[in-house]
């Protein structure tokens, strides 16, 4: 059982998952046994290769020391099973068939040689939901090429649309957004087929294409191009546009940046700027802060559609953005960013990621989790749920398993059943 600090049992209680351990497909499981799902984690003998990724406790390498393996496998039971033994085989399809929906990412033909794949599988187990990661869907060969997260991301577009003004420098990506795009919608598409299978009485096969996955994660530049013919630019800390818009970068009065993020675009928010402006006596430094004052009054809807070509609506906005660069020029990243919150403007401070972590809002809303190494009589702080549920609180149930750590628990119960 999958108890969350709270005593409820986590969404998913009752869900088994098979996963067959295999770096894309990684964080898909770990959403699911964080959400309560019994996920038992299948490693090849020897563990599954992340198991030794950097970086380490410690800055130390060593067996169990991957930081990496921790994030990716917390909540997981884990067990060693060769699918080329015929034996393990045969295990296999008996662990597959006590369990809700098995996660794969494995090489396109690999299963169906193996004798396990889908129509294998559903004949020990009809109510099986499979859900296979494939780096261009089941169907199509180029799935068979090397890929990597950064092949991925490169071939589905969300870099071209991610980097700097200065386009003589190469787009960026963040890390693992290719995985974890395509694991989001498998675990979307396992979440929907176990709906159904609850009002059909059956389940199914779901094929998600890493590709696809994150070729509609481009924002506006995948229909750009589409329904326009035209390509979007990358812009420093904002979004990718035909159109060059104005930069939101600022270097703050103790040397940060920050992005003064979304305007002002309703009365309140215009009226409450200005105020704030004038609070700080800087409101004779912006001739433009007049504007501020003509959009706290503005009546009717502020159609941001028209900017650039309404001339007051042109330059109310563009006061708002002025008076937040100008404010955050004098105050510390800091201050600019709570000042913005007490008068309800989305903007954000550059920070590092170590930075973030310690965030005050980041801890009151419980995302650092301590977890308990019993092993290394040690308590490990972990980044906690990307969501908030009250009746089914997500929670971090146990740390990463160590090979074959459950073999004994899991196959033990699958003898006796």
């Amino acid at each position: 059982m999958t108890e969350s600090r709270e005593g409820a049992v986590g969404a998913l209680h009752g869900v088994r998952v098979v996963e067959l351990a295999r770096e894309p497909i990684a964080w898909a499981g770990k959403l699911l046994a964080d959400m309560g799902a019994d996920v038992i984690l299948v490693e090849p003998p020897g563990g599954e290769a992340s198991r030794n990724y950097p970086p380490y406790l410690d800055d130390r390498p060593g067996e169990d020391r991957s930081l990496y393996w921790w994030h990716y496998h917390t909540s997981k039971r884990g067990v060693v099973i060769d699918l080329d033994d015929a034996g393990d085989r045969d295990r296999f399809r008996a662990l597959v068939a006590t369990t809700d929906v098995l996660l794969e990412a494995e090489p396109r033909r690999r299963l169906g040689a193996l004798g396990l794949d889908y129509d294998d599988l559903r004949a020990v187990r009809p109510e099986l939901i499979h859900v296979a990661v494939t780096p261009y869907g089941r169907h199509d060969a180029k799935s068979d090429l090397p890929f990597t997260d950064l092949t991925i991301m490169a071939a589905s577009g969300p870099p071209w649309s991610c980097g700097y003004d200065d386009h003589a420098l190469p787009p960026i990506r963040g890390p693992m957004q290719g995985y974890h795009t395509a694991c989001h919608f498998a675990v979307l598409s396992a979440l929907t087929a176990l709906l159904h299978r609850g009002i059909a009485g059956r389940g199914q096969f779901v094929d998600v294409s890493m590709t696809a996955a994150n070729n509609v994660t481009t924002e506006a530049a995948s229909i750009t191009w589409l329904v326009a013919q035209k390509t979007v630019q990358r812009q420093t800390g904002r979004h990718a546009s035909v159109s060059p818009s104005r930069e939101t970068q600022q270097l703050c009065a103790d040397g940060r940046y920050a992005n003064t993020g979304v305007p002002p675009r309703r009365p309140h928010e215009f009226a409450a700027l200005d105020k704030w402006l004038k609070e700080l006596g800087l409101d004779a430094e912006l001739p433009e802060a007049v504007f501020l004052a003509m959009g706290a009054n503005w009546e009717g809807p502020f159609d941001l559609a028209k900017i650039g070509r309404d001339d007051a609506v042109t330059a109310i906005f563009g006061a708002g953005r002025d008076a937040l660069k100008l404010i955050a020029s004098r105050v510390s990243a800091q201050e600019f960013f709570l000042g913005c919150q007490r008068i309800g403007l989305a903007v954000g401070v550059v920070n590092a990621p170590e930075e973030a972590f310690e965030d005050t809002h980041f801890k009151a809303r419980g995302f650092q989790v301590p977890v308990a190494h019993d092993e290394l009589r040690r308590t490990v702080v972990y980044p906690g749920a990307p969501y908030v549920l009250t009746a089914s609180p997500w929670a971090i149930s146990r740390r990463a398993p160590k090979l074959g750590e459950h073999d004994a628990e899991v196959f033990g119960a699958i003898d006796d059943h």
